[in-house]
């Protein structure tokens, strides 16, 4: 097992470059099955998630070729239907959460869809009601092998419909969208979701000869076509990235500069982390986070304790509370954490009460932090990284602690973050990984 070991205490400095979006990037690596025609990708972050289900489209029989950089070539001119029967394909798929994506690309280009139970991190349940309801509406048909854990979806007579998602998932909504481009008529999407990572999807297909009205919207509609082309796509720096940026600044009193930030695409993510009193400035597409030996939580206009939720887009990202929650402890004053999507993902509380952080878990889905205003330092520890978020937000407060700390299972950090050691090391971070 790989884990890293981090001596704290070290301020950062330096500039630093996002990597490509990891949620965006699981959605256009699956809809470049949609066509027979090449598809060129740029700005592809080099990590485990993204890798996995380039490998599981490889496998598929799509060529693929690395140009490097984040540069990818896609050409799924010939698709193995026998592939899907395989265990290689089973093992692959069933550990990864976006393999779910494949669905909607593959009703699109192969009438039908098989895929094992998705991994992914377990943050909570994540049911995947919302994506097969949505389909019987276009006039799939659902099995679920329970014996197997294996669901198989026909999709060969899809037609356009009103539906009306129950929730609006991400990738329940993208899963809908490929899908509904192979329905005969006009396919309406209300309560669809309009995160960044749908817009680029959307665009990109609209790219390649769809008909998608209404992105960035909670109301698309979308026209069936016949089939789609090529296109060229770049893929939007990750925003989770950034906000960990952010937190990570305030919360070891070092001046960053995040550049090639797309600054228009971030929603509230800036102004959220300025209610705990954090300075940032931004120039176009570079936001600079200067040196602060401490930052303020704000109150309510009554004064009372201020509350940061999750909410579907633009509202505030769940991927991003467990970063705020941890810049919080080293706050002055104290700041009430809603968790409302995900009931295991605030668990990890207990590794950082055990670094002298003081936090009361009030129930799973929230946590009051109480702001040790810097005057009390966290303390270095050995601890287990749970899930991608939660893995980061550890790693800054292990960057903020004094001593040293040891994060193990950091495989789950390698999931959704490139070589995030190696570049903060570049910033003046002292970061080890030991295999």
């Amino acid at each position: 097992m790989t884990s890293y070991e981090i001596i704290g205490g070290k301020p950062l400095a330096g500039t630093i470059t996002p990597q490509g979006a990891k949620n965006e990037a699981l959605q256009i690596v699956a809809a470049v099955l949609l066509t027979n025609q090449p598809v060129l990708v740029h700005n592809i972050p080099d990590i485990i998630d993204v890798n996995k289900i380039i490998e599981l489209i490889e496998g598929m029989g799509v060529f693929v070729e690395n140009r490097g950089s984040g540069t990818f070539l896609f050409h799924a001119e010939n698709i193995d239907t026998g592939f899907f029967t395989k265990e290689e394909y089973l093992q692959c798929a069933g550990a990864l959460r976006g393999s779910v994506l494949l669905i909607g690309a593959m009703l699109f280009r192969l009438g039908c869809a098989r895929i094992p139970n998705p991994g992914g991190d377990k943050i909570g349940r994540r049911p995947l009601d919302t994506h097969f309801s949505a389909l019987s509406k276009l006039g799939a048909t659902v099995h679920y092998d329970s014996k197997n854990m294996m669901y198989e979806i026909d999709g060969k007579n899809l037609k356009g419909s009103y539906i009306h998602l129950g929730e609006p998932s991400v990738t329940g909504t993208a899963n809908l969208v490929m899908a509904a481009l192979r329905a005969k008529g006009t396919t309406t999407i209300y309560n669809a979701a309009c995160e960044p990572y749908i817009q680029q999807l959307c665009k990109m297909l609209n790219s390649m000869g769809a008909k998608i009205s209404g992105i960035g919207s909670n109301l698309l509609s979308i026209v069936g076509v016949d089939e789609l082309s090529g296109c060229e796509h770049t893929v939007l720096p990750d925003m989770i990235e950034i906000g960990s940026f952010i937190g990570l600044a305030a919360m070891t009193s070092s001046e960053i500069t995040i550049q090639n930030c797309r600054v228009d695409m971030l929603g509230l993510i800036p102004d959220v982390f300025r209610k705990l009193g954090i300075i940032i400035n931004i120039k176009d597409d570079t936001i600079h986070i200067p040196k602060q030996d401490r930052y303020e939580i704000e109150t309510l206009i009554n004064g009372s304790i201020l509350t940061i939720y999750d909410a579907p887009w633009p509202g505030f990202t769940p991927d991003l509370l467990s970063i705020l929650l941890v810049v919080a402890t080293q706050a002055k004053g104290s700041v009430l954490i809603h968790q409302k999507m995900f009931e295991s993902r605030l668990f990890f509380v207990d590794k950082l009460i055990d670094m002298g952080s003081q936090i009361i878990l009030c129930d799973p889905h929230r946590a009051t932090v109480i702001g040790l205003d810097k005057q009390v330092p966290l303390r270095g520890i050995r601890m287990t990284s749970p899930d991608i978020r939660a893995g980061v937000a550890l790693l800054i407060a292990a960057l903020a602690a004094e001593g040293t700390s040891i994060i193990e299972n950091v495989h789950q950090i390698d999931r959704g973050y490139e070589r995030i050691d190696e570049r903060l090391n570049n910033l003046g971070a002292d970061i080890k990984r030991l295999e």
